[in-house]
């Protein structure tokens, strides 16, 4: 008897129906990757990343973390993105935070937590950089939704910033970092307006994302 027999039930209803649908493509699948989109995103359950973007499994390289960080000292998503750009050759750098964002929530209340309290630590240095926006709302779930906004541009700033993105544009490679945000109660993405394809545009894109963010403006 398996445990979890459930969820074993899935997966072969899973597999069964994607055979139905296109006998070859498991047969496909295994052969080789070739993925142009890299998707940084949280852990949250509820922000399946293939199927919020409509994609197959083969179409997006993902990687992970709560609140979606891209922190310097973190050899695992350092190491997902140099996979990703040196050997996968994606074109495109997707960080995708959430609304609601329980990380985002739990730093900005700064209640210990545990082991994780290390790893918000980072969320709330992006919080103590704009203190004078955060001042200015005083509603609890607009505060949280505004830094899960804000830390998504500061993700993508050090994505920008890491040195395997820095050499493939050296080389002359394709390639964008995107920051878009998730509507769970919609269901929809939402561009935040900041897209860097070379590293010289970084400082003014920034500068007019965390405007937009600042005015309440949210690119569709």
């Amino acid at each position: 008897m398996h445990i979890l027999a459930g969820v074993f039930e899935n997966n072969r209803r899973w597999a069964r129906t994607m055979q139905e649908q296109e006998p070859e493509f498991f047969k496909n699948l295994s052969k080789l990757q070739t993925p142009e989109y890299l998707w940084i995103g949280c852990s949250d359950s509820r922000v399946p990343a293939n199927d919020v973007v409509g994609m197959l499994p083969g179409q997006l390289f993902v990687h992970r973390n709560v609140a979606n960080m891209v922190v310097h000292t973190d050899l695992n998503c350092l190491s997902v993105i140099q996979y990703a750009v040196d050997v996968l050759k994606v074109k495109h750098i997707i960080v995708c935070g959430h609304y609601g964002c329980g990380g985002v929530r739990a730093a900005l209340s700064g209640a210990p937590l545990g082991l994780i309290d290390n790893w918000l630590r980072h969320v709330q240095d992006v919080r103590d950089r704009h203190t004078s926006l955060f001042a200015a709302i005083a509603d609890p779930e607009q505060r949280n939704n505004k830094l899960c906004e804000i830390n998504i541009i500061e993700q993508v700033v050090n994505v920008v910033r890491t040195t395997m993105v820095g050499d493939a544009w050296r080389r002359g490679q394709s390639l964008a970092v995107h920051g878009w945000i998730y509507d769970i109660q919609q269901g929809l993405l939402r561009d935040l307006g900041l897209a860097i394809t070379h590293p010289e545009m970084l400082a003014d894109a920034y500068d007019a994302a965390l405007s937009r963010i600042a005015q309440g403006q949210r690119d569709t």
